[in-house]
């Protein structure tokens, strides 16, 4: 039995110190990019066969042999009637072999030209990424030889080539070169760009068949593709310029690029055009804004050198412009399709 004379001791409070806590860490993936700076989203290379290319190549060669057995026969059967008849039709046989020759090494040549600017947009990539200064060389030494027969970069050029002699950081070449270089181009590019939106726009408004609309979008956009490649020096060729919207439209693809977001079609037309005017103008302001984002997106792939130092055209501007043209109030936006930057007095190169 507890003594109730006797008092309880109460202890005084005390602070314990926390056993120290063990982090364990997770070795995760790094999905921002490889250890060497190498980006690690790249597009999945073309394995084995290509299956595509292999039946086109067959079924043109079995045409090629067709025609020229139809024709030899063709040219035996007249020598046996008429001796200058059988000339005659071996002559211009021959006239013609000689221009489908000449129209291969045309469309070879367009090919070697798309393949030479992304040889240089690559190594202007590279550089930027590790610095490299032999990059910067082959970089500058190649855009000197793309431009250099062309008499509206001749000043550009000669530009650049007063700083051949500084010592630069071999990044601040490549952005040297852009700021140079592809200034008046970006901005002829954007009013190309901006000019056949518009136009899309505007006769898709007023062209009464469905049929007829998807004719003259697909050739409106194949023609803009070949300007744009043609303005940076692509020039390409028929083929070349199937190839180069095929590779926009694969670009595209895995950009997300091809689907409008729900703000830029609010902002086309939650302003009451489709209501306001009619769903054919609406529309026709829907493909000419598509037509722009194909042209953006060709920029990506016909620029020699990566968008660093000066504004890509943005799509929002040339939107506006679009919107205006139908009478809707937009924002104000740049005359030649590209969002002005504040200027801050000072700048990288």
């Amino acid at each position: 039995m507890t003594d109730p004379n006797t008092t309880r001791r109460e202890r005084a409070p005390r602070a314990f110190e926390a056993p120290p806590r063990e982090e364990t860490t997770l070795d995760l993936p790094d999905e921002a990019g490889s250890g060497d700076g190498e980006p690690a989203h790249h597009l999945p290379g073309r394995r084995g066969l290509r299956w595509g290319a292999l039946l086109a190549s067959s079924v043109t060669a079995l045409v090629a042999i067709a025609v020229t057995m139809s024709v030899t026969q063709m040219v035996e059967q007249l020598f046996a009637r008429e001796d200058w008849l059988g000339w005659t039709a071996l002559g211009l046989a021959g006239i013609a072999g000689i221009a489908a020759l000449a129209l291969i090494v045309k469309e070879a040549a367009a090919l070697m030209r798309l393949s030479r600017i992304g040889s240089i947009r690559e190594t202007a990539e590279r550089t930027l990424r590790h610095d490299d200064s032999a990059g910067a060389d082959e970089t500058v030494r190649a855009l000197s030889g793309l431009y250099g027969h062309r008499r509206d970069m001749a000043w550009a050029l000669g530009r650049l080539k007063r700083f051949e002699g500084e010592i630069i950081d071999p990044a601040d070449r490549v952005r040297l070169a852009e700021r140079e270089l592809m200034g008046e181009l970006d901005a002829e590019a954007g009013r190309l760009i901006a000019a056949a939106a518009k136009r899309i726009s505007l006769l898709t408004a007023l062209t009464p068949a469905a049929a007829l609309d998807l004719l003259f979008v697909a050739a409106q956009n194949l023609t803009l593709l070949r300007r744009l490649a043609a303005l940076y020096g692509g020039r390409p060729g028929s083929l070349g310029t199937l190839k180069l919207a095929r590779m926009v439209v694969t670009h595209l693809a895995v950009t997300g690029g091809v689907a409008l977001s729900d703000t830029l079609i609010q902002h086309v037309v939650g302003r009451g055009i489709a209501g306001r005017l009619s769903a054919r103008i609406g529309e026709g302001t829907v493909n000419g804004i598509m037509t722009a984002r194909i042209g953006l997106a060709a920029l990506d792939l016909v620029r020699p050198l990566p968008f660093e130092t000066l504004e890509k055209p943005r799509l929002s501007a040339i939107a506006a412009r679009l919107t205006r043209s139908t009478g809707a109030p937009q924002a104000e936006a740049a005359d030649d399709g590209t969002e002005r930057r504040p200027q801050d007095g000072g700048g990288r190169l």
